[in-house]
């Protein structure tokens, strides 16, 4: 399982339009950690790439609104970081996990993969095709993110849903002070054509920002 403390490092999700430099030698922000829950999976799933919408050896798609979720992991300057592992993972379109302590009554989805994990190219791009999170009892809609640091533990956080009325009532996105939460909310709006057409009909996007504790830049 995930172990969330930290050591040397600190990561975090911001939307980098919303940080922002202030001047040329301003930093990004980081965004606030969050647990990584209960369901991170016990054994991760044969079929485990950055598709979890189709499961191989199973015909058809996932239930629910296929998503496009992509961004890129940069440092607190900006520059791009290449080849770090991120996984996501989050319930079915059923609000069900794949882990043997999640008692959801409903029937778990088959056809979705319910983790996947991806590596940053050159440009610090990674991608991933889901599915728009939902809620399930007590928890408004959200992914958990993971960044796998070289020499580091790995940073966990949740991605919630811009405009989800269920965020002011969940006790984990109200635990972020209200200035630091579009750090951890992305929009999912409409595909764009090229989105669209490979099979999503939402898109989002969240860049990942990643420092040291003693603030100095990350280096690739």
């Amino acid at each position: 399982m995930i172990n969330i403390q930290r050591r040397q490092w600190l990561v975090g999700l911001s939307s980098m339009a919303a940080a922002g430099f202030i001047g040329p030698a301003a930093a990004l922000l980081p965004t606030p950690k969050q647990t990584a829950g209960p369901f991170y999976p016990t054994q991760l799933p044969l079929d485990d790439d950055n598709n979890l919408t189709e499961v191989k050896g199973k015909n058809g798609i996932a239930k629910g609104i296929i998503s496009d979720l992509r961004g890129r992991i940069v440092d607190i300057n900006g520059r791009a970081l290449a080849g770090l592992r991120i996984e996501i993972w989050q319930c079915d379109a059923n609000g069900r996990y794949r882990h043997p302590r999640e008692q959801g009554s409903k029937k778990i989805d088959d056809k979705f993969q319910g983790h996947g994990a991806t590596r940053t190219d050159a440009s610090g791009e990674y991608r991933f095709r889901t599915i728009r999170p939902v809620s399930y009892p007590g928890r408004t809609p959200h992914i958990h993110i993971a960044v796998r640091v070289p020499s580091a533990r790995p940073f966990v956080t949740q991605l919630y849903v811009a405009g989800e009325a269920g965020n002011e009532r969940d006790f984990l996105y109200q635990q972020i002070p209200p200035e630091k939460r579009n750090r951890v909310t992305a929009e999912f709006n409409v595909a764009a054509t090229s989105a669209f057409a490979s099979g999503a009909e939402l898109q989002a996007e969240f860049d990942i920002i990643l420092h040291r504790r003693d603030g100095t830049p990350l280096q690739d």
